[in-house]
């Protein structure tokens, strides 16, 4: 519908305005504007559609903005905000009749530009990336404002974006070219105070980090029943409230790393307006996408997708009067790739989320795939994954000294490649306990039960190795325009991680308590298996994640699920998150 009306008003048969009352409305992108490094009088643009004549009542959470914070142009609005008068919040328009989606306004520090159409060009190796903008990550001793600045003033630059805690910043050059670009990187890299240049490689309009694998399934049946999905919802609903012993749990609030959700898409049409999370009550933040098998919609629908056969069913949205109240918030910061999913990253972590969904990832130009041939999707030059992987290694070590209770949850890719050395692979190569890899599973086609290693195969795409902690279910069904349309199949290693992410945010819930190291643990010794047994030697095309060991299976030398690959449990994890609670007391 969305794009009959607007081929009506190019064809000019609706006026702009008619267009608009006719149109629902909707949000479809915010990002601060005007100084990005100033703390205090901060300046946002919103991009609207469907707003008539009248004048929009803005909300910031549970406040109406004053008229005189509030500017429009057409479609375009602006804000004037005072950061010391407010908190990050969902921000959301009201007008006669209507309400918009609600989207995550962090006032937090971090935020970067995205380079226009006319900013980018191809590189030696045939990709797409910045000609003006790049990221300096300065040595932790110096006060990095300040050297940003130093070093943009001698090689006639401007100093335009900022993560401040990771200590880099944004500069536009001074170059037209990749040659001008390429000898101003050389000098300022080579700065005693710089420690990465951090180059981004990615397209201006539309980001390529969350492509995945669309091939079919071997089986179009329930795939996410090989995770006890149902067998999960159903023990969650009866063991939380239950007569005997209920169990308080705790709000969680998760982070999805993504550009936006369809909210005309009946997955979504429900989460219009404001939203406070609380018993029973889920909530969803994101910009508006123009159409509902978006990757943002297909990964934040495993997580909250409306129960209505509408193409998803979201695992939150199931828990129903026995949730505690999850907030989903789906950000990206801009459209500036990696950079920009590590600002959006910091911004949400301060803003108090504890699971971060990371569904993407890059491979270096050159990567093998476990046959030895080349991958060709999500490639990145060896310049641009040596700045990626310095900024990825700053946002780990700090969230290991501010937020050590935060974990990030990452897909391994589906490259058909290794996921666990940083020559192939970015983030997930990263070793540490606030790093959870997930690889794709599949339904097989023998008629094995439920619990045998059987019962699931390996997808021929998923990236592997000793790094991967678990594998889900691969398959979904996207989201659809109408109730009953059934969705389009996607796959890939980017749907299975909000099945682990939704996992984790339920275990959170039972016990907040629960580290990083803690969740994984938990995870691996729930785990079903899947694949042969497996020995320490190099990966074969059949092991998908680390070989499950004795100590996950309580020191049995002799158990037969020792050595297999691991495969998502939901129900059991949720139990084993309950006894923890036990074991604490």
């Amino acid at each position: 519908m969305k794009g009959f009306v607007l081929l009506l008003a190019w064809m000019g048969l609706v006026s702009p305005l008619a267009l608009a009352a006719e149109a629902p409305l909707r949000i479809t992108q915010l990002q601060r504007c005007g100084d990005l490094l100033t703390g205090t009088n901060q300046q946002w643009c919103l991009q609207v559609s469907g707003l008539g004549e009248q004048r929009p009542t803005v909300w910031l959470g549970d406040k109406a903005l004053p008229v005189q914070a509030v500017q429009r142009q057409g479609q375009v609005i602006t804000l004037h905000l005072q950061a010391s008068q407010h908190r990050s919040a969902p921000l959301w328009l009201e007008a006669p009749g209507q309400r918009s989606n609600p989207v995550w306004l962090s006032l937090n520090s971090s935020h970067v530009l995205a380079a226009r159409p006319d900013e980018v060009a191809k590189n030696m190796d045939g990709l797409t990336t910045y000609v003006d903008l790049v990221s300096l990550l300065i040595e932790e001793q110096h006060d990095g404002l300040a050297e940003a600045r130093r070093i943009a003033d001698k090689y006639g630059a401007r100093v335009v974006g900022a993560i401040p805690p990771l200590n880099t910043y944004q500069l536009r050059l001074p170059a037209g070219d990749l040659m001008q670009r390429d000898a101003l990187l050389l000098r300022m890299g080579s700065e005693a105070s710089v420690d990465a240049v951090i180059v981004e490689e990615s397209a201006p309009e539309r980001g390529e980090e969350g492509s995945a694998d669309s091939a079919q399934p071997v089986l179009e049946r329930d795939e996410w029943a090989a995770n006890r999905f149902m067998d999960a919802v159903y023990y969650y609903r009866k063991r939380i409230p239950a007569a005997q012993a209920p169990i308080k749990v705790q709000p969680v609030r998760v982070g999805v790393i993504e550009r936006n959700v369809d909210f005309d898409a009946p997955d979504f049409a429900g989460y219009s307006g404001g939203c406070t999370a609380g018993v029973g009550r889920l909530c969803v933040f994101a910009r508006d996408a123009g159409k509902p098998d978006n990757h943002g919609s297909s990964v934040a629908g495993i997580l909250a997708a409306d129960w209505q056969a509408g193409g998803n069913s979201g695992f939150l949205f199931g828990l129903d009067k026995a949730s505690p109240g999850f907030e989903v918030i789906v950000e990206r910061n801009s459209d500036a790739g990696i950079t920009a999913n590590i600002a959006a990253s910091v911004n949400l972590v301060e803003d108090g989320v504890r699971v971060l969904n990371w569904s993407w990832g890059i491979h270096r130009v050159g990567a093998k795939d476990i046959q030895g041939d080349e991958v060709d999707s999500l490639v990145r030059s060896g310049l641009a994954m040596s700045g990626y992987e310095e900024l990825l290694e700053e946002f780990f070590l700090w969230l290991r000294a501010k937020h050590p209770d935060v974990i990030v949850i990452n897909s391994a890719g589906n490259g058909s490649s290794r996921s666990g050395t940083d020559e192939y692979r970015l983030p997930s190569s990263f070793i540490t306990d606030q790093l959870l890899v997930v690889g794709g599973h599949q339904r097989a086609e023998q008629g094995a039960r439920l619990e045998e290693p059987g019962y699931v195969v390996k997808r021929d795409s998923s990236n592997v190795d000793m790094r991967v902690d678990i594998s889900a279910a691969a398959c979904i069904r996207a989201s659809t325009a109408q109730v009953g349309q059934p969705g389009a199949v996607h796959c890939g290693t980017s749907y299975a991680t909000p099945l682990v992410t939704a996992t984790v945010a339920a275990m959170l819930s039972i016990n907040p308590a629960l580290t990083p190291e803690q969740l994984r643990m938990l995870l691996r010794r729930s785990a079903m298996t899947l694949g042969q047994q497996q020995d320490f030697e190099a990966m074969d095309g059949e092991d998908l994640t680390a070989p499950i060991l004795p100590s996950e299976r309580n020191g049995q030398l002799y158990h037969p699920d020792l050595g297999r690959s691991a495969r998502l449990d939901m129900q059991k994890a949720l139990e084993l998150a309950v006894q923890s609670r036990d074991r604490v007391r």
